[in-house]
């Protein structure tokens, strides 16, 4: 694990640009005494120009007590992990989740059958923003995780090549979510940074645990589809124009051209809920 963890910290310590960071540390800045540390991921990673673009971040908090005035935001992102919210900085557009130290930790890891977060950060992402240097190797551990638990839930294949077997794992990670992309997002991921797959390929396949199950990816596609309906509806009450960011979000993934009536947005959660059929019917849950 140590070499995994060793490629982990090289890869979250790249610089990003420079608005990237001040936005990380700007979203800190939000939650004084609770903010551990912020992370960058996602498709903006590849890209030079961000001016338009959604930029996708983690916030992770020492506890969700602590960084909510609210009861009841803290018990949503509790039971139903995690909270995402709307961003604005230097010009800037973004969206961040939020999740506890020990959330983060435990949803990277092959306890959890939910592929969210540990697909997401087996990918490459960004340490922006850590309050201090146990915050900081806390989440090296916890992001170091991930890849060891995505090749061991899809399991490895007689004869298959790593490289392959990172392929046809997000394949099976993307047929989980409620989402509909195009056939070949799984390999473009890979193909977009083969040399970083073939780099950790063996420390990650050392990792991966004892205790690691391969397999039940139909369990998983009924459970995966069924909370990410919950959270888009969650994401309606949680969310600042959460039902616009809902409709968004289904248009993007499923090319749907959905538009928001005022009563929709005066009865969030009834509205969301209106949504599944539309969802159901564009193919986005299949």
């Amino acid at each position: 694990m140590t070499a995994l963890i060793d490629l982990v910290r090289e890869e979250l310590a790249v610089p990003v640009e420079p608005r990237v960071a001040a936005m990380a540390a700007a979203i800190a800045a939000e939650y004084p005494g609770s903010a551990r540390a912020v992370l960058f991921y996602g498709s903006c990673l590849r890209e030079r120009e961000l001016d338009g673009l959604m930029l996708d971040f983690y916030l992770i908090v020492s506890d969700y007590g602590d960084a909510y005035p609210k009861r009841w935001l803290a018990a949503a992102n509790r039971l139903i992990p995690p909270n995402v919210f709307p961003f604005q900085h230097g010009g800037l557009i973004a969206k961040y989740a939020v999740l506890s130290e020990a959330d983060f930790h435990r949803l990277n890891g092959p306890e959890t059958r939910n592929v969210s977060v540990w697909a997401r950060f087996a990918q490459p992402s960004r340490l922006v923003w850590a309050v201090d240097d146990t915050a900081r190797g806390r989440a090296v551990a916890a992001v170091a995780r991930a890849a060891p638990t995505l090749l061991g839930a899809a399991g490895r294949q007689a004869g298959e090549a790593p490289l392959d077997w990172w392929r046809r794992a997000f394949r099976l990670t993307y047929s989980v979510e409620l989402r509909a992309e195009r056939s070949g997002r799984a390999q473009s991921v890979v193909d977009a940074d083969a040399a970083r797959y073939d780099r950790f390929s063996a420390p990650a396949i050392a990792a991966i645990p004892a205790r690691a199950r391969s397999g039940g990816w139909a369990r998983r596609r009924v459970e995966g589809k069924l909370l990410s309906i919950v959270r888009l509806a969650k994401a309606s009450l949680t969310y600042a124009g959460g039902i616009d960011y809902l409709a968004w979000k289904i248009n993007r993934h499923a090319g749907t051209r959905i538009e928001i009536k005022p009563w929709q947005r005066r009865w969030p959660l009834v509205a969301a809920l209106t949504l599944v059929p539309r969802l159901m019917k564009s193919g986005a849950i299949r």
